[in-house]
């Protein structure tokens, strides 16, 4: 619905229809009697399968990953110079993810940032966030994902999710140089496999999921994933409902050459929840369960549909093409009652009711062609690409300010839901569009057996337009930018690399100056310095890794004209990551990491210069270890848990005003959580799982916007799950 006037229907669409737990508990039963599509290897001998052949929740799979698919090139990542984390489809498992949030905390170097009330995902790698308003640098498949709104990923359809840690723009523009996240969609597999789960847990929660592929003729082969969810929450009047439906088919076209499609269809609805508050810059004081919005504003429906059409040619052995086309809608619709501000009396929470009416399109179109060739006796990896993309973003928020007479508040110690709702009117009318043109070059090459030089570079027309049709104004601007990037890596022993990396990157910034021009774009420098070591039988790896960033040109206010801003902030990270994952012997696995991770702002007109950034601590790091064996009868089984530590973090940013008049900072407090799973494989066919997070209920927050705008973290959960395949 797009509405430009005050007057705006509350109607949205019914939600689908649930199944309840029984039937879904029935339906893996029944389904566990089929024969077995594929009987699991014993626990003594990993399979050495890719978890990628598999259907349903994986067992005796690897942490370890020797590829990734965004790094666009054939080298084993141990020789690839830059740090890449690839967390598994294996490791998703044992964690019992089914949405990225769960993943989040085990992965060195990234820390959650503001999360739009529970609307979307949105993270920091090595500290340095991406824009407010349109979150963290994230690829579905090599495609952009990150324009427009999006629901917090589901992993229904995930095989797994690589985070590219370093600037990524020599290969894919506007990015932010602390690392790029990309989802890898689950492909149609060539043999029949099947699998049904179904959960239940702590407040309600009920999932239900298919996996389904195989062959339809000697040509085509498909898969399904669908997932439907009912999760309620610690937090009082929230509860999320969603539905994924994620159809994939490969068609070989020829022996040479295949087509490939690949979608997605998800709907979230939720309430807005914008948290809890801090009084007299302490958090507590309320309890981290209590919901300080309206319940009568219903949910906020976030819907999107991703289309994917990928068309590959090998020409001969050495030269391969790739065309894509992806196609993208997102939506946000709905009321909100969100905090504007504590009283003087430290219980008196003013409040401001929101309506949104977002839509987004965005079209994208890629052209790659790879191969090897030989010159002067060196061996290169050549890649050659172009990518356009067109966005456009249609923009309604409709909001009214609290005032003495209607205050719109709220009692935070006590309460009371209800009260008359005031009529929000047009606050935010806007089409965005932006347009964007791009060529870029990848060469690796192989000095040998011990060196590898790998040098980009990428060029970047940018087109963006701001219609706001309530001043009947436009702003626009055209930057253009030149992305190089250069690493080396020196692999002295067949287990051991040491690498070097430079690199550079850009983010066009948004809105205009004082005098109605557009800001330059944000501009950034990486330097990395690292060493990688892997196992011999490479199922167990290892990276270390320096990293200095710089990013120039963040928006800052313009200290001569109040109101505005000007492209004058400037930034640094600095730190250390240490990484581990992979099967430490037959009977165990284990994925750690830990992370030191210095960020300030170095130049700004108006916060703190030396002060920290946003939600980014100096020190957290995590550690998941699972033992499996076998039981006398066949019966394979598996135990395991997990710890989190996330050091204390800025909670609202802090002026340089406010620092020079010796004004506390709000910080976060630190908090380290567990969690604990375990497994029992019944039969081939038949799996039993549990997981339970935050095992000693303890109270954390994970990320903040403001003092008024804080985010607990869940209390304990307990979930059951049943897993079969046929």
């Amino acid at each position: 619905m797009r509405s430009s006037s005050s007057s705006v229907s509350s109607s949205r669409p019914a939600p689908l229809p649930r199944p309840t737990l029984t039937a879904l508990a029935a339906a893996a039963l029944l389904a566990s009697l089929h024969p077995a599509w594929a009987a699991d290897g014993d626990v003594v001998t990993p399979p050495t399968l890719s978890a990628v052949d598999v259907v349903g929740r994986s067992a005796s799979g690897t942490y370890y990953a020797d590829e990734a698919e965004s790094a666009k090139t054939s080298l084993p990542l141990r020789e690839l110079p830059q740090s890449v984390r690839v967390m598994s489809r294996q490791t998703l498992d044992d964690l019992g993810a089914t949405r990225l949030d769960d993943v989040l905390d085990y992965v060195g170097g990234v820390s959650r940032q503001n999360n739009f009330g529970g609307l979307w995902d949105n993270i920091a790698i090595r500290g340095l966030p991406g824009n407010e308003n349109t979150g963290m640098a994230t690829l579905l498949n090599g495609f952009s994902s990150n324009r427009g709104f999006n629901a917090p990923r589901d992993l229904a359809g995930v095989e797994r999710v690589e985070f590219l840690k370093g600037p990524a723009a020599a290969l894919y523009g506007s990015s932010e140089p602390g690392g790029t996240l990309n989802i890898v969609s689950k492909k149609p597999l060539w043999k029949a496999a099947h699998s049904v789960e179904a959960y239940a847990g702590s407040y309600g929660l009920g999932r239900a999921a298919l996996d389904t592929t195989g062959p339809i003729n000697d040509r085509l082969a498909y898969r399904l994933n669908v997932a439907v969810e009912d999760k309620g929450s610690f937090r009082d009047h929230v509860r999320a409902q969603r539905q994924v439906v994620a159809p994939a088919f490969t068609w070989k076209l020829s022996p040479d050459t295949v087509l490939e499609y690949t979608a997605e269809f998800l709907r979230h609805a939720t309430p807005l929840d914008r948290g809890v508050v801090a009084v007299n810059n302490r958090l507590g004081a309320v309890p981290a369960s209590r919901f300080l919005g309206e319940p009568a504003d219903g949910d906020v429906t976030v819907t999107n549909q991703t289309h994917q059409l990928v068309l590959s040619h090998e020409w001969n052995p050495d030269w391969r093409s790739r065309v894509g086309l992806s196609y993208r809608e997102t939506g946000m619709e709905g009321f909100s009652t969100e905090a504007t501000a504590l009283q003087a009396n430290g219980r008196t929470l003013t409040r401001q009711r929101r309506y949104r009416d977002f839509q987004s399109d965005d079209v994208a179109v890629q052209a790659e062609l790879q191969g090897n060739l030989r010159t002067g006796g060196l061996e290169h990896e050549l890649l050659v690409g172009v990518e356009s993309y067109r966005f456009s973003m249609d923009s309604v928020m409709l909001r009214v300010n609290p005032s003495a007479a209607a205050p719109y508040a709220i009692d935070i110690f006590n309460p009371v839901y209800g009260q008359a709702q005031p009529t929000p009117g047009r606050n935010t009318d806007t089409l965005e569009k932006q347009r964007n043109t791009a060529l870029y070059v990848q060469d690796t090459l192989k000095l040998g057996e011990q060196w590898r030089v790998m040098a980009g570079l990428r060029a970047d027309h940018y087109d963006q337009s701001l219609q706001n049709r309530i001043t009947h104004r436009t702003t626009a601007q055209s930057p253009s930018a030149v992305s190089p990037r250069l690493g080396v890596s020196w692999l002295p022993t067949p287990r051991w690399t040491v690498y070097a990396n430079a690199g550079s990157s850009f983010r066009p910034n948004t809105g205009s100056n004082v005098a109605g021009n557009g800001f330059d774009p944000e501009k950034s420098r990486a330097l990395e310095l690292g060493a990688k070591w892997e196992s011999a039988d490479q199922r167990l790896g290892a990276t270390a890794a320096l990293f200095d960033i710089t990013k120039r040109n963040v928006l800052t206010s313009d200290p001569v004209n109040a109101g505005f801003s000007a492209a004058a902030g400037e930034v640094r990270s600095r730190g250390l990551e240490l990484d581990l994952a992979g099967r430490l012997s037959t009977h165990w696995r284990v994925n750690a990491s830990l992370v030191v991770n210095d960020v300030e702002v170095t130049r700004d007109n108006t916060l703190e210069v030396g002060g920290r950034l946003l939600n980014v601590p100096r020190i957290n790091g995590s550690v998941l270890a699972v033992y499996e064996n076998a039981l006398a009868n066949g019966q394979r089984y598996g135990v395991g848990g997990g710890v989190t530590h996330m050091g204390k973090r800025l909670g609202q940013a802090r002026t340089q005003a406010e620092a020079n008049a010796g004004t506390a900072a709000f910080e976060l407090p630190s908090y380290t959580t567990a969690k604990l799973m375990a497994y029992w494989r019944l039969s081939p066919t038949l799996n039993l799982s549990l997981d339970v997070d935050n095992v000693f209920n303890k109270v954390h927050y994970t990320s903040s916007y403001s003092r008024v705008w804080v985010a607990p973290g869940a209390a304990r959960t307990v979930t059951v799950g049943l897993q079969a395949k046929f």
